[in-house]
């Protein structure tokens, strides 16, 4: 450990600030040490000035402060500049012997007085981006350290150079997992290293537990890459650079015994063009976009995955038949494509072979990847801090979502490398495993199982399903009955929700840049059709339909046209819903800042 803590930053990252709010402007204030400055915000544009001293307050004027813990970055729309900043934290637990903070509170800060001289036009769209804007107070899974780089594994921490670890730590960060890069972009731009806070997103989860006198410390890291970053149904496939949706890197470290190991996986959509566009059925059909360009989009996605992490095997657990099977065989054939001994491709029909129940038969598949997984092994690091031996080779696991196959398969493979290191280092016997010692057992499960969650809700807006097989080693029926309310949940999110929290990640992220279009109105602007359609109203329709129909129908021995009328209300609420049922795309909520681009 020591060696991979030699070299810390030069310049260290303020941890305490003391905001300011003046009617011009705001003034960050650092209370964590002796500062020789501060930093002073303009409310009219948001340009940025590093000042001597603190503004006195005259008898009128009593500027509201309070204490923040970072700055998240700035981010310019249309007119006004808006300042986003830490109001609470969360200590988790550390990593490398460093705190590691949750954001649990944060708060936007407008500085768009500007806005005061623009036209009527400008003020309404400012208003509509700045509600996308106030959306991402409710983003979830930011964690971030003042002291370590958290976008690095441990592997690739430890082969940074001395010079490079004396860098800022965002001058350290992997550009893929830093979730706020591009609203840092105009501190970077002011020289400001000391408030340049990298942020991740994903998870961070850790125990403790005692096997016989030893202590065995169990962390695992999720870090979300950004760049095809979204919601479950909105964000599906690659792109064709070769990135992929909901693409999270699970880092597992073990520290016991003076040893340090860790081992990575990978997850990812299957990488190649394809979608699955919501339109209020149950389960949409995929979509395979320009079927031309799969294997030379598969082949970037691999390229650059070895290019990172060595070789790759990847674990395709989709089911062979069906509506997924076209899916699985497109991926298989874009595989054979691939004429690179380092990449590697298994298939594993999960649901056809485990089922709903029987999990326990994923070690059917271990024992096609055994090999593989004791070729490439794992990071580990010895008392001295000496290394050991390194992980040359990551699994790449992927199902539809990514997310509730994927998760089990991890633990599952991830559980066989945690017993591995064990042994290696002496904690285990050769026959020993983690299910003979209940409490380290139950904790792991738990651990994976929040893991697991936390990286769903990101994803699809609830926690995974199958989750009770990972958190107990075996299906409940609370487990089964809490998946088909989290099943439905998701159906109303991605229906009904995720298209404008699709369109606030694309505005946080910089995939939209509001100042750099031309046509401002062009995004937010509809068809006719498509801006009246309205789900909500249809079915209250429907529903007014039906009950005048049996109103109508009550009153039929009364007086026969009421028969009549009853069809004809009938008739008009079927008429309705055929209609909706039809063009069920234009009454789902769909991002309107950026368009398919396949």
């Amino acid at each position: 450990m020591n060696d991979t803590n030699r070299g810390t930053p030069e310049k260290k990252l303020y941890t305490r600030l003391r905001l300011w709010q003046f009617p011009d402007k705001y003034i960050l204030e650092p209370i964590d040490g002796t500062a020789e400055s501060f930093l002073s915000i303009s409310r009219f544009d948001g340009s940025i000035n590093l000042i001597g001293e603190l503004s006195k307050c005259n008898a009128t004027e009593s500027p509201n402060v309070r204490t923040i813990f970072g700055v998240i970055g700035m981010l310019k729309l249309l007119v006004g500049t808006y300042l986003l900043v830490i109001t609470e934290r969360e200590s988790v637990g550390s990593y490398l012997g460093h705190a590691i903070y949750r954001v649990s509170g944060m708060q936007i800060l407008p500085c768009n007085h500007s806005l005061n001289n623009s036209s009527a036009e400008q003020k309404k769209m400012e208003a509509e981006f700045s509600v996308l804007l106030n959306a991402a107070e409710g983003t979830s899974g930011l964690y971030f350290s003042y002291d370590v780089n958290l976008t690095l594994c441990l592997q690739r921490l430890h082969e940074l150079g001395n010079e490079s670890k004396l860098l800022p730590l965002w001058r350290q960060a992997e550009p893929r997992f830093l979730w706020n890069s591009y609203m840092l972009e105009a501190l970077i731009d002011n020289k400001l290293d000391s408030y340049v806070l990298p942020i991740i997103q994903g998870s961070y989860q850790n125990f403790q537990a005692a096997i016989g006198r030893k202590v065995v410390d169990v962390t695992l890291i999720a870090r979300r890459c950004t760049r095809r970053t979204g919601t479950r149904m909105w964000r599906r496939g690659a792109d064709m650079e070769g990135y992929v949706a909901n693409f999270v890197e699970s880092e597992q470290i073990l520290q016991s015994n003076g040893f340090t190991a860790s081992f990575v996986q990978v997850r990812g959509s299957m990488p190649f063009l394809w979608e699955q566009i919501v339109d209020l059925t149950y389960k949409p059909k995929f979509e395979i976009v320009r079927p031309e360009e799969a294997c030379r989009v598969a082949e970037r996605h691999f390229l650059d995955l070895s290019n990172k992490y060595g070789s790759v095997l990847a674990v395709d657990l989709v089911n062979k038949h069906g509506s997924e099977g076209r899916l699985s065989e497109r991926f298989a054939n874009a595989m054979q494509t691939i004429r690179n001994d380092d990449i590697r491709y298994v298939h594993f029909d999960f649901h056809q072979i485990c089922g709903h129940i029987h999990f326990e038969r994923l070690s059917l598949l271990y024992n096609q990847i055994e090999d593989y997984l004791n070729k490439h092994g794992y990071f580990l690091l010895n008392e001295k801090g000496e290394k050991v031996s390194g992980q040359t080779g990551v699994v790449r696991t992927n199902c539809i979502d990514c997310l509730d196959r994927t998760n089990v398969t991890q633990s599952m493979i991830a559980r066989k490398a945690l017993e591995s290191q064990l042994k290696q280092i002496g904690i285990f016997g050769s026959d020993d495993s983690i299910s003979a010692y209940p409490y380290f057992d139950a904790s792991y499960k738990i651990l994976w199982a929040n893991h697991g969650d936390h990286i769903s809700i990101q994803y699809s807006g609830t926690p995974a399903l199958k989750g009770d097989f990972v958190r107990y080693g075996n299906r409940t029926v609370q487990g089964i009955l809490k998946d088909g309310w989290n099943a439905l949940a998701r159906y109303y999110l991605n229906n009904f929700v995720d298209g404008t929290k699709q369109d606030a990640i694309d505005l946080l992220q910089g995939h939209y840049i509001v100042s750099l279009s031309r046509d401002m109105s062009s995004p937010t602007k509809a068809g006719a059709l498509e801006t009246y359609a309205s789900f909500r109203l249809a079915l209250a329709l429907v529903l007014t339909g039906l009950m005048f129909a049996l109103m109508s129908l009550r009153q039929a021995q009364i007086n026969v046209r009421h028969i009549l009328l009853s069809l004809v209300w009938a008739s008009l609420s079927l008429g309705i819903a055929a209609f909706v049922r039809a063009n069920g795309r234009l009454f789902t909520n769909r991002p309107r800042l950026l368009r398919s681009k396949h």
